[in-house]
């Protein structure tokens, strides 16, 4: 399948050659290489983390910041060094970039989750090469995508990419760490359901790490968006991706993906509240693709409206969420009844179902 819009993530390993500051060599090179696929029919959007890296160097930090306060004031610092890097970059094939920079608030709000949509898809239209960055400068542990990782697999269901790359400085996924296994053999190809088994040998894991690029591209083929984790450091592997040439492992996107409503509700809502339910609710909702009734409600936690995003919970784990057309204190009411005894204890009916079925996105 040839892919019109293409997401590649690059992290701060790749950009900085291993060593501890932004490699300009490395980045006029993958700045090359992206601009060229413009030639192609294909639209490049650019996930670069190193603004907290480039922050680093130019304050003399010798380690990385372990504080909230340091590491957001070294990206304050870095970032415009870091823009400043893919604007020589890309220079050189007159190329414009663009600098975005998104919190989680900014995609699980809908109307921030649109305007950024369609701020991108303008940018496109012109020519320029949107590069997204999580704004560290005023991210808190409440509103981080965790890593970049997560953020370009929102970012591609968000632009409607065809296509996610992780380029790191690995080949790949391994059935082991191969810096640890000599035995350890790439895999090229990840069905549905195959990922998930394979997670837990994905090598190390933390904040971008392997683990977290396998789980951005399950996300993305959720979403219908093949995925690939491929060596940065390569020189013409992303042009052998695009060309469908066996490269790094590919992540096959879900035969059914999520609807776009779904994949937000998923990947970037954050919930108000905890519903939780039954284990014959939870099979309604899952096995039976049913609605939430306050039949199969057990109780509430935390405060929510009616309209906000919440938890779907059975036996202590999350497994969807949806928006919920009551709020708790009204659900705290009407739970474990019939839907034909609502009105009699609230006085009106606004739904029969708690959670309609074509709110709810199953995790």
């Amino acid at each position: 399948m040839i892919a019109r819009r293409v997401v590649v993530k690059l992290g701060s390993g790749v950009l900085s050659a291993g060593k501890d500051r932004l490699d300009p060599a490395v980045i006029r090179r993958l700045a090359g290489e992206i601009a060229a696929s413009w030639g192609k029919d294909f639209e490049m959007i650019v996930v670069s983390s190193g603004a907290i890296l480039a922050g680093r160097e130019k304050l003399g930090l010798k380690v990385r910041p372990a504080t909230i306060q340091l590491k957001q004031a070294a990206a304050a610092v870095g970032q415009s060094r870091l823009m400043r890097a893919w604007e020589e970059g890309f220079g050189r094939r007159r190329r414009t970039v663009a600098q975005v920079l998104l919190t989680r608030d900014d995609l699980r709000h809908r109307n921030r989750y649109l305007n950024a949509r369609n701020t991108i898809f303008a940018l496109l239209r012109l020519g320029a090469v949107p590069i997204i960055n999580e704004n560290d400068t005023v991210a808190d542990e409440e509103i981080k995508f965790g890593d970049n990782d997560v953020l370009s697999a929102l970012v591609a269901g968000l632009c409607d990419a065809q296509l996610l790359v992780l380029l790191t400085d690995q080949d790949g996924l391994y059935t082991a760490d191969p810096r640890l296994d000599p035995q350890a053999r790439l895999i090229p190809t990840v069905g549905e359901g195959h990922a998930q088994a394979r997670l837990g040998r994905a090598g190390p894991s933390g904040s971008g790490g392997m683990e977290s690029k396998v789980r951005a591209a399950r996300m993305a083929a959720s979403a219908g968006i093949e995925g690939v984790i491929a060596n940065g450091f390569t020189p013409g592997n992303l042009a052998r991706i695009l060309a469908g040439e066996p490269v790094g492992t590919r992540f096959l996107p879900r035969t059914a993906p999520m609807g776009k409503r779904q994949a937000w509700l998923a990947f970037a809502s954050h919930p108000k509240g905890a519903i939780h339910v039954d284990a014959g609710a939870r099979q309604a909702l899952v096995g039976a693709g049913k609605s939430l009734l306050p039949s199969g409600v057990k109780s509430v936690a935390k405060t929510f409206a009616a309209g906000d995003v919440v938890s779907l919970v059975e036996g202590g784990v999350e497994f969807a969420r949806g928006l919920c057309n009551y709020g708790s204190e009204d659900l705290q009411r009407i739970k474990g009844l019939k839907t034909s005894q609502i009105e009699q204890v609230l006085g009106q009916k606004p739904a029969d179902e708690i959670v309609h079925r074509d709110n709810m996105a199953v995790l």
